[in-house]
């Protein structure tokens, strides 16, 4: 039987990547709790003893952005030197700017708007910038998500309850995890585990054996399906044998370097733009997590097995400039009579997308770590399953 392998990897909320990330969206959520109509572009590094947080930011409060990284550091668990990075004694600088002005003349007024005065308010907002944005999701599991990155963001979530319960009180907040599928080529239904590479940062009294020893079972064994292993299972945990520093003093950090640990670990196409720090009127984000939402309805709806979309938008105009539904053969319709469908169940401007999955809320720091597509445990809007029935019955009618 032919057979494929496919990875994808996590990483943990202590990832010097990953702190910057929930760093800017702390600051997203601060000021959308404030102004919900605040324009926010925020980024963020990290480096041995020092945040920088920059960006532009076009608002009518104000938040205190300096304690927001310090609190965020802390609670993600970096609190003393033992750690090599601490919230309580870093350097924090910013640098904020107000948003381009020539960028709010399209987000602010869209192009329909400035061509029909008796636009519905719908089509007041244009999407913040240009670019494609793809949705995904597939049957492999019970959140419609590939296996491999549903189960490497389980391992990297449950590093961090070992190490915050002090079940395993040596571990230290940086970490990150990988996972091998090995599939059936002819039916592409997930068969065994083949690979798991795990390694996790540790304070440096720790032996090598008792953390492997303790990673297996506390850490793997609670998370992968025992039939999904066998003895041929490959299992390697920190392979460099010693990882005591880490975070940002082992290696810089940058928001949005984990664009493919957010979505869907490198299963879907990715149009390039990262989540964390922009408010919903950036399409970056917003349009994202609408492909999700649609993609996740087809499939939910049994339309098929595997659904992508890709939506792609113009700077300043409300209307996307292209939809595509993609069900690679799983589908009993064709791509464009979906495509159809979805245009009718659903409005892909800015503004409808924000009112639809009520995105102006302060809901982003919790996605900033373990992935931003699946998280039925936060109660997302984007991962409901609501729209089935609507779709059917535009295909239905679509047909007749």
């Amino acid at each position: 039987m032919a057979k494929y392998f496919f990875t994808s990897e996590s990483v943990t909320e202590g990832h010097p990547d990953k702190i910057c990330d929930q760093i800017s969206d702390a600051v997203l959520d601060a000021i959308l709790e404030k102004d919900p109509e605040s324009h926010v572009a925020c980024e963020v590094t990290a480096t041995t003893g020092m945040i920088h947080v920059m960006g532009e930011i076009s608002t009518n409060c104000y938040v205190d952005i300096a304690n927001i990284a310090r609190q965020t550091i802390l609670d993600i668990g970096y609190n003393s030197s033992d750690c090599c990075f601490n919230g309580n004694t870093c350097a924090v600088l910013t640098s904020i700017d107000a948003q381009s002005p020539d960028i709010a003349m399209g987000v602010n007024e869209s192009l329909e708007k400035k061509l029909d005065c008796n636009v519905d308010a719908i089509n007041d907002v244009g999407a913040g910038d240009q670019g494609m944005m793809f949705g995904y999701a597939c049957d492999e599991t019970k959140e419609l998500m590939p296996l491999p990155i549903s189960l490497a963001h389980k391992l990297t979530k449950k590093l961090a309850e070992v190490r915050k319960s002090k079940k395993l009180a040596y571990l230290r907040p940086d970490g990150k995890a990988q996972v091998t599928v090995e599939y059936d080529d002819q039916d592409n239904i997930p068969k065994r585990i083949d690979t798991i590479v795990l390694s996790t940062q540790h304070d440096e009294n720790v032996l090598n054996d008792k953390l492997k020893e303790d990673i297996i079972n506390y850490v793997i064994k609670e998370v992968i399906p025992s039939d999904l292993m066998d003895e041929n299972t490959k299992i390697f945990i920190n392979p460099t044998g010693r990882f005591v520093i880490g975070g940002p003093v082992g290696d810089s950090g940058l928001t949005g370097r984990k664009i493919i640990v957010d979505t869907y670990g490198g299963y879907s196409c990715h149009g390039g733009g990262a989540f964390s720090g922009k408010d919903p009127t950036k399409v970056d984000r917003s349009a994202a997590y609408m492909a999700r939402y649609i993609a996740k309805n087809i499939v939910a709806a049994k339309l098929a097995k595997k659904c992508e979309i890709q939506i792609a938008y113009a700077i300043g105009v409300a209307h996307p400039v292209s939809l595509l539904v993609n069900t690679f053969g799983t589908s009993i319709y064709s791509n464009s009579l979906l495509s159809e469908a979805v245009l009718k169940v659903f409005d892909l401007r800015p503004a409808a997308i924000i009112k639809t999955l009520d995105l102006k809320k302060p809901i982003y720091k919790n996605l900033a770590a373990y992935g931003h597509m699946g998280r039925e445990d936060l109660g997302v809007s984007w991962e409901k399953v609501d729209k089935t029935k609507d779709l059917i019955d535009a295909l239905n009618m679509l047909k007749n």
